[in-house]
C-alpha cells in the first residue's frame, strides 16, 4: 500500500474557532498548520491528514484539490 498518495493533494480550510476548545483540538489545529484564523491549507492527502480534519470536523472542512500548482 502506497502510504504517500503522490501528487493526491487536499486543500483543508478553517472555519470555526478554537475559543473554549480543549488543547489538544486547538493543538491539531496548529499541526495541520491553520493557527490563524480563515486558514486556507492544502496538504498531502494521507490518512494522518484526513484524521487530524475528521478530529476537527466542526471546524474545518476538506476540499479536495488536483495537486496541479504549478509547482513541478
Amino acid at each position: 500500500m502506497n502510504k504517500t498518495n503522490k501528487g493526491k493533494m487536499i486543500c483543508v480550510e478553517r472555519f470555526g474557532s478554537p475559543i473554549r476548545r480543549s488543547h489538544r483540538q486547538r493543538s491539531i489545529l496548529v499541526g495541520l498548520g491553520l493557527a490563524g484564523s480563515k486558514r486556507r491549507r492544502e496538504l498531502v492527502d494521507t490518512p494522518e491528514v484526513r484524521g487530524m480534519a475528521e478530529k476537527l470536523a466542526h471546524m474545518v472542512r476538506i476540499v479536495e484539490s488536483d495537486g496541479k500548482d504549478g509547482k513541478e
